[in-house]
């Protein structure tokens, strides 16, 4: 895509360490509508068929922290609950969602979540943490951005995707 640069282009030195705000408002934003993201720098990869260590691996960047987008499937087909498994275990949400403020517009939900491997209720818990983060309003955001109830019917299916930043402690 012109005009987009990707991790090639990038010059020495760089470090993509976006805030809250910027990942929601330039990376995830734009890949639920369909629009080019700044720098084309954080891959799609369905994260829950790896186990956390094999998602460096697929990473465009990052040493100690990882970017990607992924879809969020559901546990249950008409449930809300999302599936969080993986090969070897899951991932567990701890604490409360950040909300997530462009200056004084909510536009996204920061959550955490640890892995564990193993199966609930016996897992054993890990080193490795994710950041999910989430935009608030999709369906509003897709309609005005395609413009017709056609475009927002196939663009509908990108509000079960999320963006996550991932890293191991120690």
């Amino acid at each position: 895509m012109e005009g987009v640069k990707t991790c090639s282009d990038l010059p020495p030195g760089f470090r993509f360490h976006p805030t809250d705000e910027e990942l929601i408002t330039y990376y995830l934003r734009n890949q639920a509508t369909s629009r080019p993201c700044p720098v084309s720098i954080i891959p799609e990869v369905d994260i829950y068929k790896f186990d956390p260590w094999q998602l460096p691996e697929k990473a465009e960047f990052g040493e100690n922290e990882w970017y990607f987008f992924s879809p969020r499937e559901r546990k249950y087909p008409n449930g809300v609950r999302p599936n969080r498994a993986t090969v070897s275990g899951y991932w567990k949400a701890t604490g409360t969602d950040k909300a997530i403020y462009s200056g004084s517009k909510y536009v996204g939900v920061k959550k955490a979540l640890v892995f564990y491997e193993g199966r609930p209720p016996k897992g054993i818990k890990s080193d490795w943490i994710m950041h999910e983060y989430r935009l608030t309003d999709l369906k509003k955001q897709i309609s005005r951005h395609t413009g017709s109830m056609r475009d927002l019917q196939e663009e509908e299916h990108k509000q079960e995707q999320f963006g996550g930043r991932w890293f191991h402690v120690g």
